[in-house]
């Protein structure tokens, strides 16, 4: 009998505060009643707390679409994270890709030049594939988490603290109304009574406020380091990528030169260079005015010619055998056609050292 007296007493003070703090907080509204304000240095900190809540949330969501597009498959993962389990092994778009094109240049045949491309496309796009799950897995952990845990740790208990601040401050601007109310000698006593509990109470829980939002300096430094973290998965998913696909690109361009020509006798594509030929040489800028691009006419006229000409390498080439030449981006050698050859290849002549090699990394000199 006793605890349940307790427990309607209890109900009817909570009651009773409630009430109070709803009347106090409408008559701010209406402009009847005056309110506490907060020390510039606390609004400040609760206003970067907001920003930083705010971005967070919206930079970890977008993360999250970077990394997988597909919204079903974020949401299934969302849902077995919510249920501490894991989510079932999918294979990605590049890796269904590459299977594809493995099996469809299987069924072309690995001996012909498109099915051999295709296998090897398909293997690249495989790598890739494997490179993103290690993106993904690495930005999940040390990216994403740590944001996370923020919006779902650190900011829950500040946003407990701060609504728990704003109720003290409420009961304060109650009692400080109902002292000026109070007329009575025995009225005006308690209500100082109450004034000085409640200025006690706001007061310690500003200090608490004020100590969890100076702490979010920490996070913005503690993001920081997750932040690197996320360039350096980026940077190496991006890396790995560029040189699988350069090294695709050189099996293409040995295998099969005649790819790098256009199918509509347009000027044709050349490939992008290795990492060691990107810079060209100043002389062969300022010289443009003595080069011949090498479109589908001079080369046409270059098959034709019975002489020797001049062309500069556009690209590192790595012969496949004894009988082609290697190349180094921006050197000059001597080339000239040979009767029977294949159409996409002259005889290159460097010094004592001659062999067969591409006409798409050449340029002709005047």
């Amino acid at each position: 009998m006793n605890i349940m007296d307790f427990n309607v007493k209890k109900l009817a003070a909570d009651a009773g505060t409630f009430l109070s703090r709803a009347v106090q907080f409408t008559e701010e509204k209406l402009g009847q009643a005056e309110k506490t304000e907060l020390d510039a240095h606390l609004e400040n900190l609760l206003s970067k707390a907001e920003c930083t809540k705010i971005w967070t949330e919206k930079i970890m969501k977008q993360t999250e679409v970077l990394l997988q597009p597909n919204p079903n498959a974020r949401i299934e993962e969302f849902v077995y994270e919510k249920l501490d389990r894991k989510a079932p092994s999918r294979i990605n778009n590049p890796e269904l890709l590459g299977q594809y094109m493995i099996d469809a240049g299987t069924e072309f045949g690995p001996g012909t030049a498109y099915g051999n491309a295709l296998i090897k496309c398909g293997e690249t796009q495989k790598r890739i594939g494997t490179a993103d799950r290690e993106l993904i897995q690495t930005s999940a952990l040390n990216f994403l988490t740590p944001l996370r845990n923020f919006i779902e740790g650190d900011y829950k208990t500040i946003a407990k603290e701060r609504k728990l601040l704003q109720n003290k401050r409420l009961d304060l601007d109650a009692a400080k109304t109902r002292l000026k109310k109070a007329k009575a000698a025995e009225t005006r006593a308690s209500s100082e009574q109450e004034l000085r509990i409640t200025q006690s109470e706001f007061d310690r829980q500003a200090e608490i406020t004020r100590l969890l939002l100076e702490g979010i300096s920490s996070t913005h430094a503690h993001h920081l380091r997750c932040l690197n973290d996320f360039v350096e998965a980026q940077m190496t998913y991006y890396a790995q990528c560029y040189q699988y696909m350069l090294d695709l690109q050189k099996q293409l361009g040995r295998c099969f030169p005649s790819s790098y020509h256009s199918n509509n006798n347009q000027t044709s594509v050349a490939p992008v260079p290795s990492a060691s030929s990107n810079v060209i040489g100043s002389s062969a800028l300022t010289s443009t005015s003595s080069l011949v691009i090498t479109s589908p006419s001079n080369l046409t006229d270059l098959k034709e010619c019975s002489g020797s000409r001049r062309a500069r390498v556009l690209y590192d080439y790595d012969a496949a055998n004894s009988t082609e030449l290697s190349l180094l981006a921006d050197e000059v050698i001597t080339v000239f056609s040979v009767v029977g050859m294949d159409s996409d290849w002259l005889m290159g002549e460097r010094g004592n050292q001659k062999g067969r090699v591409p006409i798409t990394y050449l340029e002709l000199l005047n």
